[in-house]
């Protein structure tokens, strides 16, 4: 398969936290000659490593010095900014943005082809096996209304236009802000206001929301990760407080946040640990249905 580069590369700076643990998973890891400070997993592997600071804020004259072959971004993760003041400076970088499972199965494809290493290709295969049993496990069962914050003040959550969503529905979920598009300025978001326009390129997947409309949607189990935003099991009081089934029957859960938003090959334990979660829900609801 054609790659977007004519080189193979050999000294990776990586700026994704979740390409990082996924070139290490696939047996390339000991290309990386620098990672950025969330790069904490694998942590054995990664603490050796010269750190370049944060996705956000990159220390770009450190990675140009480290002359990379290729530094490893994301859209999300990074800024366009820093992506083109490295390109300026002769750096070639590969922007990833997977927005579905089945986008990030893909992306660990695009690894092997860039990095030359079909020999490690077994990995990638056996999750693409996991995937194809859950989805298919999961097509034939009722989808579990779940609601997913990102963050608070302003509580934040995703539309079906993000990796997050596309995972939750893979994994029998379904989120109840599906169709929610973020709306502009702040107080219209939250309902104080008549939206506007949004301005150009301005990102509408990610709306701020409110716990009323938390309640108007009624969601039958809760999902709080630990990142972005460090949610714990004093913030679960919140959701126990409103007038959800999820409150009701105990299914408010503080969840690993990398199962939820990193991709590669991290996918693999996200398929291992949420269907279970939206199967006990579900075979409650349908026990105390009977």
């Amino acid at each position: 398969m054609p790659t977007p580069f004519d080189f193979v590369p050999y000294r990776v700076v990586s700026l994704v936290p979740s390409m990082t643990e996924s070139l290490f998973d696939l047996g390339i890891g000991e290309r990386l000659v620098a990672v950025t400070d969330y790069c904490t997993r694998p942590a054995e592997k990664v603490a050796p490593l010269p750190k370049v600071g944060g996705t956000k804020n990159p220390n770009l004259e450190k990675i140009i010095d480290l002359r990379p072959d290729l530094v490893i971004m994301n859209r999300e993760e990074n800024r366009r900014e820093d992506q083109k003041a490295l390109e300026s400076a002769g750096v070639k970088t590969w922007v990833t943005h997977p927005r579905t499972v089945f986008d990030a199965l893909n992306l660990l494809w695009d690894i092997m082809d860039i990095f030359e290493a079909p020999q490690f290709s077994g990995r990638v295969r056996e999750i693409e096996r996991a995937y194809d049993y859950t989805e298919g496990a999961m097509r034939a069962q009722r989808l579990v209304s779940v609601f997913v914050p990102i963050w608070k003040d302003p509580w934040m959550t995703m539309n079906k236009d993000t990796y997050i969503h596309d995972l939750l529905s893979v994994c029998g979920g379904q989120n109840i802000f599906a169709e929610r598009e973020r709306l502009f300025p702040l107080k219209a978001d939250l309902g104080q206001a008549e939206p506007e326009e949004p301005p150009q390129d301005k990102d509408t997947r990610y709306p701020r929301i409110t716990l009323e409309e938390v309640v108007e949607k009624q969601p039958e189990v809760v999902l709080l990760p630990d990142e972005p935003y460090l949610f714990t099991e004093a913030h679960a009081k919140i959701f126990y407080a409103l007038d959800i089934p999820a409150a009701k029957r105990g299914h408010i859960y503080t969840v690993d946040g990398s199962l939820l938003s990193w991709h590669g090959t991290r996918v693999a334990y996200a398929l291992q640990e949420l269907p279970p979660i939206f199967d006990k829900v579900r075979r409650e609801i349908d026990e105390n249905q009977l």
